[in-house]
């Protein structure tokens, strides 16, 4: 079985999807009418730049959703489609595209209002994010409820084993470095965020998606979508819904759901969309695993030639 995963913020970079756009129909479609939708050139700023204007939280999360898309319309066309999917963040809203629970103008909407809510958020209550290798989930916790004296820090991402980030109030976060580097961690890097995403500090990013989410149709997915917040798949138009409206202040878990998808059957997976970041991921969590990525012309013929032969 198959699986597609959908890269999350940070993926972007300047010149992403240029070569689809060129070369592919279905590419220049999708760009073109993300365009209208949005009311700015998105193939202009994701192929030009500048990297300043592709760095702020309300493009970029548009941007990278629509490169996935436009790449996963080219593998359409090139016969290659997934039993199941889940995205890193940012990128559940492109898995919820593939699974046809999102028509792709409701998932710009709600993308560019969720990066607008998650930049104010980060301005009304400053935070940071920090990466802490080496150290089991276990221990992250522990650390992050030691370093809750400093103030909010939790546990934001379980990317892969012995890959955690966390997420809070600054002082908190930088005491949680601390002692996980007394716990044995082999790095603790602070990451080049503009809030705490996925902790408490997006309360208020939640009350803002709550009402947009409430007015925008959802359908049942076609093929299970694994949840951030969950791990578990989910379907029903209602659990989305809810899911969504968590998911910003909830731990990413996506460690779990790769294991989830493996252990529902997926052998192959594929990253659909900018960087090379979830194969990394899965590589360490799924051992024996076929993973590869597409995001340009070069890279979507060598996974279609591997997933149409397997």
């Amino acid at each position: 079985m198959q699986a597609f995963i959908f890269p999350g913020q940070a993926s972007q970079h300047v010149g992403m999807g240029r070569e689809l756009f060129q070369q592919y129909s279905e590419a220049r479609d999708i760009y073109e009418g993300a365009s209208e939708v949005l009311g700015w050139d998105v193939a202009r700023v994701s192929f030009e730049g500048p990297a300043e204007d592709l760095t702020r939280t309300d493009i970029t999360q548009p941007a990278i959703l629509v490169h996935s898309i436009a790449c996963l319309a080219v593998l359409r066309k090139m016969g290659v489609d997934a039993d199941m999917v889940a995205g890193h963040s940012l990128g559940e809203y492109s898995a919820l595209v593939a699974a046809s629970a999102l028509s792709l103008p409701h998932a710009l909407r709600l993308v560019k209002l969720r990066g607008e809510l998650m930049y104010q958020a980060g301005l009304d209550r400053p935070g940071t994010m920090a990466a802490i290798i080496g150290l089991a989930d276990e221990e992250v916790a522990l650390v992050c409820a030691q370093a809750g004296e400093r103030g909010v820090v939790q546990v934001a991402n379980f990317n892969s084993p012995g890959q955690v980030a966390v997420s809070g109030e600054i002082p908190a976060v930088e005491r949680a470095m601390e002692l996980a580097l007394e716990r044995g961690a082999k790095r603790a890097v602070r990451l080049a965020v503009s809030g705490a995403f996925h902790s408490p500090l997006m309360e208020s990013a939640v009350e803002g998606l709550r009402q947009a989410l409430r007015e925008v149709e959802i359908g049942r997915a076609a093929i299970p979508v694994y949840a951030n917040v969950s791990a578990g798949p989910i379907e029903d138009p209602g659990e989305i819904r809810a899911n969504l409206e968590r998911q910003i202040e909830s731990p990413v878990r996506w460690r779990q759901s790769i294991e989830r998808m493996a252990e529902a059957g997926a052998e192959r997976f594929l990253e659909v969309g900018p960087g090379r970041v979830l194969i990394g991921l899965v590589r360490k969590t799924v051992r024996g695993a076929t993973v590869l990525n597409a995001e340009d012309p070069l890279t979507v013929a060598r996974a279609v030639e591997s997933f149409a032969s397997a």
